[in-house]
């Protein structure tokens, strides 16, 4: 009896011991790319969306409208959509560090160039010549994402990287807020104007640091033994071996999953950004004044936003399901933006209903990038990723400057709220219908 048991026993512990091994391995990676990750993303997305709180003065400063706010604000992804495909497929080819570095240090110069703005049409060009600058930064992201670490493990590492979303408005709101009342009137500079100036200068040193401290591949990493390198490398090949490759952009416009793909990811940017360039102001509008004490309250939705993202991802890679995990933050981000219209003059009401749409809306984006990155590989996920995104990025175009147009109307914000809750429950509907033996992986 021993005879026969004892193979079928055997190989247990060597399954264990391997597994044990590979998960050492990957958080070897984990921590050593995703916290330099995250300070890369934290600096961006604050640059990016810092224009929210400079129109709680800039806009009385300069004389401008709510819409031409939104329209400026949007242009940004004007800029993104047109540079985005092209800069990440140039990743692809000349590696992360030189691409991410002349992004980061391109924009931080746009982004102090903010302090001189006296007009709209200057306010205009340099917001889309940010965009222009930043494009391929968040995709290239995630592809550099898919060089390390296979689909099942994915969702997580997106997530942990994502949640530098809402830790930059967990710092950067109340920083804002800070330098605003602060520096007001210093060297004859508005509080607005000296916040540009000094949130661009982390971009900066950081695009800097990116040149000695990011690796273009698993086998240009010296900080991995050997042994390391071919069990990260081997699990990516078997996975992409799987994948489809190579795709022509012809192919990508007319592939019906990739354009599929690019309207739930745009569901996910409308909800995310209709959020995070308006909430200060949303704040606000509920009666709350000044802006150090806004910006310490805008903390409150996204600390929410981070411990459900990144619960709501482990919870998807542990079980290997994607489709729900996605569905159920998209219903609760438009409950809560829903809600939060109902409830726009309580305060108390109108901040838990913030971050019931924080929680929900900004957790579904490093979920959705579980589904395309288990479809595509190489050169094919290069392009297909840039191209969902910059098409998704047309709803950070169209959402603040929906809102800008719907607030100068009717001097409420609260339609703009249901507007995005019915786009946030299409992008519910539409992920139904993505089948799930093609993204639970």
């Amino acid at each position: 009896m021993s005879l026969t048991t004892a193979p079928s026993l055997a190989p247990e512990p060597a399954a264990a011991h391997a597994a044990a091994r590979e998960n050492a391995v990957y958080r070897k990676v984990a921590w050593r790319l995703l916290p330099f990750l995250m300070l890369c993303y934290v600096v961006a997305y604050l640059d990016r969306v810092n224009v929210g709180f400079a129109k709680l003065h800039m806009l009385g400063d300069l004389q401008f409208s709510e819409s031409a706010y939104g329209l400026g604000a949007g242009l940004f992804f004007i800029g993104y959509f047109f540079f985005e495909v092209p800069s990440n497929v140039l990743m692809h080819r000349i590696g992360a560090k030189a691409t991410i570095s002349r992004i980061m240090i391109m924009w931080s110069v746009i982004s102090a160039a903010m302090v001189f703005v006296q007009t709209t049409t200057q306010f205009y060009v340099l917001r889309f010549l940010l965009g222009a600058a930043e494009a391929g930064f968040y995709p290239g992201m995630i592809l550099y994402l898919t060089y390390w670490f296979p689909s099942h493990r994915r969702a997580r590492m997106v997530a942990l990287f994502m949640c530098a979303i809402p830790v930059s408005g967990i710092f950067g709101g109340p920083l804002s807020g800070f330098i605003m009342e602060s520096m007001q009137g210093v060297a004859g500079l508005r509080g607005w104007q000296w916040m540009f100036l000094i949130e661009a200068l982390p971009s900066l040193l950081v695009g800097v640091a990116v040149l000695a401290y990011l690796d273009n591949s698993i086998r240009s990493a010296r900080w991995l033994t050997q042994s390391e390198k071919d069990l990260l490398e081997r699990n990516i090949a078997n996975e992409n071996a799987t994948k489809g490759g190579h795709m022509t952009m012809r192919q990508l416009f007319s592939d019906r999953r990739i354009i599929k793909m690019a309207c739930i990811c745009f569901c996910t940017v409308m909800g995310q950004y209709g959020l995070t360039f308006w909430l200060p102001s949303l704040i606000r509008q509920a009666g709350v004044s000044g802006a150090l004490h806004i910006g310490l309250l805008t903390a409150i939705p996204f600390s929410v936003a981070v411990c459900s993202m990144i619960l709501v991802s482990r919870s998807s890679d542990r079980m290997r399901e994607r489709r729900w995990h996605l569905i159920v933050p998209f219903c609760c981000g438009a409950a809560g933006l829903a809600l939060s219209a109902i409830f726009s003059d309580n305060v108390v009401l109108s901040l838990a209903a913030l971050a019931l749409a924080a929680g929900g809306s900004l957790a579904t984006s490093p979920l959705f990038w579980s589904l395309p990155t288990a479809l595509l590989s190489g050169a094919g996920a290069a392009a297909g990723i840039a191209m969902i995104n910059s098409f998704a990025n047309l709803a950070g175009f169209v959402s603040p400057y929906m809102i800008g147009l719907i607030k100068d109307a009717t001097q409420s914000t609260n339609l703009a709220m249901f507007v995005l809750a019915g786009v946030l429950l299409c992008g519910a509907a539409l992920t139904y219908t993505v089948p799930a033996r093609l993204v639970n992986k």
